[in-house]
């Protein structure tokens, strides 16, 4: 009689290998973007485990994805693997999973690798591109919030207009479709994008492609409200619009896309645009996750108090772009911006060690210190408290800040040694399309 051999049992909760069970308390960070990186970095020297829990392994510098778009930087100047935080923390454990659902009565979340417990949970998922219900722009327009999209972004504009040298003579409609770009939403991604990609048609295109016309493409900025960088004062609208109009961006304010199909984007005031590249930047919605006990949403973010504390949960946080906090400064609820985010975390990071030390929490207070927006070389936008600054010197503030952000000094070396090249020489390194063999052109 042969003997049987039994298959080994998998198990359910994959996630858990290699995370060593111990006394000290878990927490758990979904999120690796500005605040869940931030809280890392002020509870790294505590007597606690960190897991980290992300859909990808690395965390990316947004506000500069639009120069990855625009063939400005390589995605590898401004995305830092998330693993690195490993190097100076044994307690610190990432895992590169889908969180598709949250426990809170049994205090674990679930993942496609299975279940993680926690003692303290910390929501810092983030935001993803809204499309206000509109699900078939959804379907067809181009999209600027990861690192993917960027890369995708980057293709679509290229093949354009590889596909343009290809059109006939009497193809002059598809040759305009091709040309035409159309930027949905003018706030700081929309601005700085359609400022970046003037500039590619001004200095670099016609240097690339000087078969074609550049005279006849078109960059239009579509606005639904009556200005520009709605987030920002009036004062620094105004002078981004003008900014706008020197790079010979078409600003169209007051106006939605309502449809958009076979190549024509169609207003809602009865124009249309015609178009092979419709680029969606005209708001963001949290990455709200699963399972959270009623009246915990609000809004498409989740509801948090002075302490982000989700509303009707225990060891439960929310901060970043995915919740939402007022205060008497912000009726409607903080800015989705990257200083709330890790200012969050910095006071939310102070609070957990006074619970572990029994102290009184400190409530969150917004430190705001200013926004920015760049429109193209030597010319930005900054509202700082008090005052409105623009053209050359904003530009270098712009400049400053963001290099100063960007994780690490070999980043930081790329990025600014690539934006000296850039200034100089006007010449932009990565113009590639990475996607497509030569087999299937």
């Amino acid at each position: 009689m042969e003997a049987t051999i039994e298959a080994p049992v998998r198990k359910v909760d994959k996630i858990n290998e290699r995370i060593p069970d111990t006394d000290m308390p878990r927490i758990v960070i979904i999120g690796g973007g500005f605040a869940g990186i931030e809280l890392v970095r002020k509870l790294n020297k505590e007597r606690v485990q960190i897991v980290m829990i992300d859909r990808r392994n690395h965390h990316t510098f947004i506000p500069l994805l639009y120069q990855v778009a625009t063939a400005g930087l390589s995605p590898g100047d401004i995305s830092s693997p998330l693993r690195e935080f490993l190097q100076d923390s044994k307690h610190f454990h990432f895992r590169m999973a889908r969180v598709k659902q949250i426990h809170a009565d049994d205090k674990k979340v679930e993942t496609n690798l299975g279940f993680l417990k926690y003692d303290t949970l910390v929501i810092a998922s983030g935001a993803t591109t809204n499309f206000f219900g509109n699900k078939e722009i959804e379907k067809k327009a181009m999209k600027l919030r990861v690192m993917s999209d960027a890369i995708e972004l980057r293709t679509k504009l290229i093949e354009n207009f590889e596909e343009a040298l290809q059109l006939y003579d009497d193809e002059q409609e598809e040759l305009e479709k091709h040309m035409n770009i159309v930027i949905v939403g003018a706030g700081p991604t929309g601005v700085e994008l359609a400022g970046a990609i003037g500039e590619l048609r001004s200095h670099v295109l016609p240097k690339d492609y000087p078969e074609l016309d550049f005279s006849k493409m078109n960059i239009h900025l579509v606005e639904g409200l009556d200005r520009v960088l709605p987030p920002m004062s009036d004062k620094a609208g105004k002078k981004a619009a003008n900014y706008l109009k020197q790079f010979g961006v078409n600003v169209e304010l007051g106006k939605l896309v309502e449809k958009y199909e076979d190549g024509v984007a169609y207003l809602n005031d009865g124009s249309t645009i015609k178009t092979r590249c419709l680029i969606w930047a005209a708001g963001v919605k949290g990455n709200v996750i699963d399972g959270l006990r009623d009246g915990a949403v609000e809004k498409g973010r989740i509801l948090v108090d002075e302490y982000n504390r989700v509303k009707n949960h225990q060891y439960v946080y929310a901060i970043g772009d995915v919740c939402l906090q007022t205060d008497k400064n912000y009726p409607k609820g903080l800015p989705q911006l990257a200083p709330v985010a890790i200012q969050q975390a910095q006071n939310l990071g102070e609070n957990i060690i006074r619970i572990h030390q029994n102290k009184e929490l400190k409530p969150f207070k917004y430190l705001d210190k200013g926004t920015m927006a760049t429109v193209g070389r030597n010319k930005a936008v900054v509202d700082a408290p008090g005052i409105t600054l623009g053209g050359f010197f904003g530009w270098f503030i712009w400049m400053f800040v963001h290099l100063f952000s960007i994780i690490g000094i070999r980043r930081k070396l790329l990025v600014f040694s690539n934006w000296v090249w850039n200034y100089l020489t006007y010449n932009r390194g990565n113009r590639l399309i990475i996607n497509k063999d030569l087999d299937d052109l």
